[in-house]
């Protein structure tokens, strides 16, 4: 049988079942997506590739998907380092984005994180910031998929005067991507903070009638939970339910400040959970409860939030973190396992966007969002399980190959539909203009 690609690797590694990984077997794809796996003998025999990878000391896993980014302020990545959260975005972040962020310089921060987090085996990134319609083009030109974020925020910026303005150019991006395979959409009111109440349960209606979720930062930190009581007489979560938006459609980014009530709140609701340790970490934000999550049934996806607060876009690392940090935080060692985390990576964050009939698992029938990954390296030998190995040893820099929907965005190394100069060019040019500030 004739078919587009063929990829023979030493360990395919489904994601789920979790604990299943498949030796010297083959990926089949046809027409963007997985038509097989089967020993790597009998695929010889069965299928006829165009093209035919040979990666006998590698891995294959789901393409990673990061669930919350802000992939164009990656120009600002260590401007404003070592701050706590609200100083570093009253007096460092806002300020520079109103100075700095115009459509080119979303072009170029969100081509700068797309090459950065193909080359560390992301295939899908959830994005919150603005001028979504032009970090929407750039994703759709490299081959990645996104869902870009149709962001709100009570205060006039470069992308929009009021909250009507927001919503209505929000839609505006959803409707001219929606029949775009790469791109989805989802409404992305910054936080309770900044959101009032009106825009917000028209957010609730419009998410609901477009099919969208809503990403949102929740319960990041305690000066949130002050704030709220202070203006609200109740904290966040409380004044999302009387909104209305929780639900299967909210993905609560952060969630470091959480009691066992609103632990049971979230669950009861069906909201997903994003978790951004490395953010957390560095800001100080606090912990979030990804044991106590998992175990009340709550889906846990993982993020690595933006560059600027991080400051890499590495999912790799991201997974280690959270599994080392969960069991430090519970001191349990058995919390949250290398086979959980590649999930959180993988398929979980694949059902926390809508995605996972199409991504998040290597199985027959999804489409072909592929990594490899080389173990054979000094870093992760001797090996004796290959997940263990991937999640506490393996780096980003052992990524090789990454497809997209069956398209090959990373050969060997090496970016297929990213020009590496240009993008390291234009990234030297803002450096450049901002520092003279």
């Amino acid at each position: 049988m004739n078919i587009d690609t063929l990829i023979h690797a030493r360990w395919i590694i489904p994601a789920e079942p979790g604990d299943k990984v498949y030796e010297h077997h083959a990926l089949a794809i046809d027409d963007h997506k997985i038509i097989d796996i089967l020993p790597a003998d009998g695929a010889k025999l069965k299928y006829t590739p165009l093209e035919e990878h040979r990666l006998e000391t590698h891995a294959l896993i789901p393409g990673l998907i990061n669930c919350h980014t802000h992939a164009a302020m990656t120009l600002f990545r260590g401007l404003a380092d070592d701050l706590p959260l609200m100083d570093w975005l009253n007096n460092h972040i806002w300020p520079a984005e109103q100075r700095w962020v115009n459509p080119g310089f979303v072009e170029d921060g969100t081509e700068l994180a797309i090459a950065e987090m193909i080359r560390g085996g992301v295939t899908c990134f959830n994005d919150m910031y603005f001028f979504p319609d032009h970090a929407a083009e750039v994703a759709a030109a490299c081959g990645i998929r996104a869902v870009v974020g149709l962001i709100l925020i009570d205060f006039p910026t470069t992308w929009a005067r009021d909250a009507n303005e927001y919503l209505v150019k929000g839609e505006q991006v959803h409707d001219k991507f929606r029949h775009n395979p790469l791109i989805r959409t989802a409404f992305a009111p910054h936080a309770p903070y900044t959101v009032s109440d009106g825009p917000l349960q028209r957010v609730s209606t419009l998410a609901e009638e477009l099919d969208i979720p809503v990403h949102m930062h929740v319960h990041e930190t305690w000066d949130e939970i002050e704030r709220s009581l202070e203006q609200h007489d109740k904290r966040p979560l409380q004044r999302l339910r009387d909104l209305d938006l929780l639900g299967p459609r909210l993905l609560a980014v952060h969630m470091t400040q959480v009691e066992q009530d609103e632990i049971e709140l979230v669950a009861r609701h069906g909201v997903h959970v994003i978790h951004c340790p490395e953010s957390n970490l560095k800001l100080a934000s606090g912990f979030c409860p990804v044991h106590e999550f998992q175990a009340a049934g709550i889906n846990v996806a993982l993020g690595t939030d933006g560059a600027a607060s991080n400051n890499d876009l590495d999912m790799l690392g991201e997974m280690r973190t959270a599994a080392l940090l969960a069991k430090a935080v519970t001191a349990d060692c058995s919390a949250v396992p290398a086979h959980a985390v590649l999930k959180m990576a993988t398929i979980n964050g694949a059902k926390a966007l809508g995605l996972d009939q199409i991504s998040g698992t290597l199985s027959i029938g999804k489409e072909a969002d592929v990594v490899a990954i080389d173990l054979d390296r000094i870093e992760t030998q001797p090996l004796y399980e290959p997940v263990s190995q991937l999640v506490y040893a393996g780096n980003r820099r052992q990524v090789t190959d990454v497809w997209v929907a069956g398209r090959q965005l990373l050969k060997e190394g090496h970016l297929t539909t990213i020009d590496e100069a240009s993008v390291l060019e234009k990234a030297h040019a803002w450096r450049e203009k901002i520092s003279d500030q």
